[in-house]
């Protein structure tokens, strides 16, 4: 096995290799900080499916439906695996380590790698209930995000784009530069044009979410009370026009009409129910792509400091919603608000005005800078406390055995 000592090489957010020992021990934090649940699960435990299990908010449903929920089923994702020049992706080790977690825990999760907008996948999935979980599913949590999708009925490829609608939008944007300083810069991004709309909402929408359900149904594989979330976000008006107002806004509002639709279809069908779930903010793979998201959330750090919640606590209490140990709290538009600790107009106006004052020659004042550069850093297994980064490491970790 190639053992290797590992330092971060980068280009912006972009991490050109990960570190096994530092995904592992990110995975084990996340369960640390994963409320405990408040009775022993009986029997079992409730079947879930969830697809896009290996980062961000996916990740953070997986380690919270195991630990709070007792949840046993399938986890899909889409990972690289290591190669002679490069290590596999983070999500890659981050997946071994939740198999790693799942075992200690007794919970029989199955962790697939592959397309899941693909009905390959679909078809591999349908079979592993019918075999192995004994042909019923309670749980689908759905956090994809892709660059593109491919359509199995038609092979037409969307391309997902960010772009505002309307209008070019200037907004401000925090990066760092090869030792690590920060600069605040302004960046325009121009409108979507021709069908960029579109290709966003094939890609990012509800379109595979719904084919997802209507597959499983299609098998008669969805139990009675089955549930099903999106996870979504909506997010600060600092960052409206580039996100909620632009092309992912749109792909974000389809989802929500999906959720409406499947909600109404699953109530008569199975007495179930669908919802949109929408996530505070994170510091993740796909947002730190995002202008202006990186400067937001490090001011949004540093007015919130220890208030600001992890995915994974907030993914508990999703589950405890989803399984009734809770109240299922819904807004006007029926989807489940775990951003309320971010969009209050205290935490807002404080944000407004650092994101104001915000200049490469203030912003060390105003943002958590240190908290922020190390939370994209350890996105990659680096900087996690605890982790000895001067020993070699070994790179080829197998893909968690699905026959085990």
């Amino acid at each position: 096995m190639s053992e290797r000592v590992l330092s971060p090489r980068n280009r912006g957010f972009l991490f050109l290799d990960s570190h096994p020992a530092g995904c592992e021990r990110l995975v084990a934090d996340m369960w640390q900080a994963c409320p405990e649940p408040a009775g022993t699960p009986e029997g079992a435990g409730p079947v879930a499916l969830i697809i896009g299990s290996s980062a961000g908010y996916g990740l953070a449903a997986t380690v919270a439906g195991l630990k709070r929920a007792g949840i046993r089923g399938i986890a899909v994702s889409f990972e690289k695996a290591p190669t002679t020049r490069r290590t596999a992706t983070a999500g890659w080790y981050r997946t071994a380590a939740t198999a790693d977690l799942a075992r200690s825990a007794g919970r029989d999760l199955v962790f697939l790698n592959g397309d899941a907008f693909s009905d390959t996948m679909k078809n591999q999935v349908a079979d592993l209930l019918e075999q192995r979980f004994g042909g019923r599913l309670d749980y689908l949590i759905y956090s994809v995000a892709a660059p593109r999708r491919t359509d199995p009925d038609t092979g037409a490829t969307y391309a997902s784009v960010l772009k505002p609608i309307g209008s070019a939008n200037r907004t401000k944007t925090l990066v760092f530069d090869d030792e690590g300083a920060p600069e605040v810069r302004e960046v325009e991004t121009g409108p979507a044009e021709g069908d960029d709309i579109e290709q966003t909402v094939a890609v990012m929408g509800g379109a595979d979410w719904e084919r997802w359900i209507d597959h499983l149904a299609g098998r008669g594989l969805l139990g009675e009370g089955f549930a099903t979330a999106a996870l979504s976000y909506i997010g600060s008006p600092l960052t409206a026009a580039i996100y909620r107002q632009g092309t992912i806004g749109a792909a974000k509002t389809h989802l929500e009409d999906t959720a409406r639709t499947l909600n109404e279809r699953l109530g008569k069908t199975v007495g179930g129910r669908a919802v949109t779930s929408v996530n505070g903010a994170a510091v993740t793979q796909s947002s730190t792509a995002i202008p202006g998201i990186a400067l937001y959330t490090g001011l949004l750090r540093a007015v919130l400091g220890q208030r600001m919640m992890p995915p994974v606590r907030q993914l508990a209490a999703l589950w405890d919603q989803l399984n009734e140990a809770a109240p299922l709290a819904l807004d006007e538009e029926g989807r489940v608000r775990l951003d309320t600790w971010e969009l209050s107009d205290e935490v807002q106006t404080a944000v407004a005005a650092r994101w104001e004052a915000a200049t490469t020659d203030t912003i060390a004042g105003l943002a958590d800078l240190d908290w922020f550069h190390g939370e994209v850093r350890r996105l990659y297994g680096f900087s996690v406390p605890g982790v000895d980064y001067t020993a070699p490491v070994a790179t080829d970790v197998p893909w968690p055995d699905p026959t085990l």
